[in-house]
């Protein structure tokens, strides 16, 4: 379960996730107050700064934007985007509801998410699905300047003794993601690109706090 020899092509993972967040978005927010800590703790590793511009990605209801608001003030620029019409409507919603200006959403796969300039800074807060494509990382990372930091959360299998918990995990992961599979190191695709690399398990081992740099020119880019 923790490899598949064939990934799914990205539109089919796409097709089933969208399918799975039609269903889940209407009670959505109501599921992640025990991940809450969690995403502070992603956002604080962003080490934000007052006018700086930050991606949500994969954005969901918005349930992180108030949190990068507080972090990058009425000055910076906080852009979300997501692939799921029922999730991004909340989104549009809550900064609707609460004025916010500063804040631009925009509804599409992260393998074709276009923005008007780079970022500071780039939250992946349970994002599997994008983390498993290499084309959606490649497309994230260039709306990134260089040296932007990056933060990412999300689950992984547990290790050791508690392995025989793991079918637990791809079945919590199943309901939510095109491609649930792949949970041994959900990171390794998008870690190769960064420098300062840092990770840490959470939740019994169950999830993982990463975080790292962009590095444009040991990439061989200007």
């Amino acid at each position: 379960m923790s490899k598949l020899a064939h990934p799914p092509p990205d539109e089919a993972v796409r097709a089933r996730s969208l399918e799975k967040y039609r269903k889940r978005a209407a009670r959505y927010d109501s599921t992640c107050g025990p991940t809450w800590p969690i995403r502070e703790q992603a956002i604080a590793a962003l080490d934000l700064q007052p006018g700086q511009a930050v991606l949500d990605v994969g954005c969901g209801t918005g349930l992180s934007l108030s949190l990068l608001r507080a972090a990058v003030g009425e000055s910076g620029r906080i852009y979300g985007f997501d692939h799921s019409p029922d999730m991004l409507a909340q989104a549009r919603q809550r900064a609707e509801t609460a004025g916010w200006q500063n804040v631009e959403l925009f509804e599409c796969p992260a393998q074709a998410l276009t923005l008007p300039t780079p970022v500071d800074a780039i939250l992946f807060h349970y994002t599997h699905d994008i983390l498993r494509s290499p084309l959606a990382i490649d497309r994230l990372l260039a709306a990134a300047g260089h040296r932007a930091t990056v933060a990412i959360a999300g689950v992984k299998f547990f290790p050791g003794w508690l392995a025989p918990l793991n079918l637990w995990v791809y079945l919590k992961n199943h309901g939510y993601n095109g491609s649930p599979g792949e949970l041994s190191a959900p990171w390794d695709r998008i870690a190769p690109h960064l420098s300062d690399w840092q990770i840490a398990p959470t939740q019994f081992g169950m999830g993982y706090m990463a975080s790292g740099r962009v590095n444009k020119s040991a990439q061989g880019e200007k």
